[in-house]
């Protein structure tokens, strides 16, 4: 199955939290896309793409690492553009996230996504289709270089240094934890 495929299976599938009209909204705008765009996975699509994300999270903890992003200077969850390679979009998500925190041993939460995002960036719209990855105890980050920084923050404390997508996110998760 084409990573294409891949993602409209899983956007088919998935089922937006109750009272969240604006997350079945992108969910339907996102199957759109990607069946206006057999490119619509791919960063060369001019109209956006469908980007991949994980929010790293240490339950036990209480904790979330977020990066600070080295282009747009700002705290996110991992995430990018999805490659050739990928075997499927969970799998862009994971690997994006075992990319960027450094962190080995990252597991996806089960279920799926926990929320769609579409946001503007740069080089285009970004589709975003964000996960949960769950840190193994003892997780040690390390910066790579799409990041300025990396640091666990609190739950409580995500609002107060990231934008309000990542604080939707953040709540998001930690209802499915």
């Amino acid at each position: 199955m084409s990573l294409h495929a891949d993602t409209a299976r899983v956007l088919k599938e998935w089922a937006p939290p109750v009272a969240s009209p604006d997350q079945e909204q992108l969910r339907l705008a996102y199957l759109e896309h990607l069946a206006r765009h057999p490119d619509g996975m791919w960063k060369s699509c001019g109209e956006g793409h469908i980007t991949a994300s994980a929010l790293v999270v240490d339950p036990s903890r209480g904790t979330v690492l977020l990066t600070l992003h080295r282009k747009l200077h700002m705290w996110l969850q991992m995430g990018g553009h999805c490659e050739p390679a990928d075997p499927a979009l969970a799998d862009a998500a994971l690997r994006e996230a075992t990319e960027e925190s450094g962190v080995t041993g990252l597991t996806l939460l089960p279920g799926g996504p926990a929320r769609l995002d579409r946001h503007l960036t740069p080089c285009a719209w970004h589709l975003d289709v964000q996960y949960a990855a769950v840190a193994p105890p003892g997780a040690v980050e390390a910066i790579s270089d799409e990041s300025l920084d990396l640091r666990w923050y609190r739950f409580d404390e995500v609002p107060s240094v990231a934008d309000e997508s990542v604080a939707r996110l953040v709540d998001r998760v930690r209802q499915l934890l």
